[in-house]
């Protein structure tokens, strides 16, 4: 009887043990959101982006918590929506942004300068003396209303789908020719459709340094793009290589996040964040 007995007490131990662990893991936040809580990042040019939780809206009959962002991002093509996210929602499967429409116009001037550069549009393409032409684009975007930034529970090495974006990219060439009786091609060409699926992966835990202080147990979490077709993708790279536009984001504990990098398909930085100066607020009690 003695034994039993002992055998149950230790039972019992560990499971109030496990308990309490289990209490602490629910308490930890990723991504505190109590009202006067702020962050303040420095990017790779030493430029400051001070982030502050300014309270709730209510957006399609659902509350969202809402952040301001100093300075306000002026050009499309400078969002990023995974650090200028104006509304979330903390769920029960996750942390959720309210970013469609944002996304669709960061896309889409993201895109349109970058083929702008490839193309020198309206610049003129000389072909030779006597024929010029000009290369223009009209771009249709489409993205999900929600980002899924970070599912919950977290599953390490797990991928799941963050966001989808769909659409299409008309070219539409004019060519002009001196030359008498040429007959010169022009016009709109065949849309190019769009059709990318952004996947998310938390692939471990690091500790991170940055100007604001140094961080425990922070999620490393990627993201990248994939084929529609391909959403069944799960890595983000290919013969063990990166060949691919990857984002890298740091998560503290309680504190949100601390570091951001996207890295271009040759392995080069192409934007970074860090975490200068902060103050998280203790979120009220709702409770009795």
């Amino acid at each position: 009887m003695l034994k039993r007995f002992r055998v149950v007490l230790r039972l019992l131990l560990i499971l109030g043990f496990s308990a309490t662990l289990l209490g602490k893991e629910r308490t930890v936040s990723y991504f505190p959101h109590a009202l006067g809580s702020y962050w303040v990042y420095e990017d790779q040019d030493g430029n400051k982006l001070t982030r502050r939780a300014v309270g709730e809206k209510m957006i399609e009959g659902e509350t969202y918590h809402a952040f301001s962002y100093e300075p306000a991002v002026e050009e499309w093509a400078d969002y990023e929506h995974y650090i200028h996210p104006n509304f979330y929602q903390i769920r029960s499967d996750g942390v959720v942004f309210f970013i469609g429409d944002e996304v669709e116009k960061a896309f889409e001037a993201k895109l349109r300068k970058e083929m702008e550069a490839d193309s020198k549009k309206q610049q003129g393409i000389s072909t030779t003396g006597d024929i010029s032409a000009d290369v223009s684009y009209e771009i249709e975007v489409e993205a999900k209303d929600d980002f899924y930034f970070l599912p919950t529970p977290i599953v390490f090495d797990k991928a799941w789908t963050a966001m989808q974006i769909s659409g299409s990219i008309t070219l539409k060439l004019e060519i002009q020719s001196t030359i008498p009786n040429l007959q010169v091609p022009g016009g709109d060409q065949k849309p190019i459709p769009i059709a990318l699926v952004e996947k998310g992966k938390v692939v471990a835990k690091e500790t991170v340094k940055t100007p604001a202080g140094t961080f425990e147990d922070c999620l490393k979490i990627e993201y990248w793009y994939a084929a529609m077709e391909k959403e069944d993708a799960t890595q983000p790279t290919s013969s063990g290589t990166s060949d691919i536009e990857l984002t890298r984001l740091w998560l503290a504990p309680n504190v949100g996040i601390v570091k951001f990098i996207r890295v271009s398909a040759d392995s080069k930085v192409e934007k970074s964040l860090e975490l200068t100066q902060y103050a998280i607020k203790p979120t009220a009690r709702t409770d009795k």
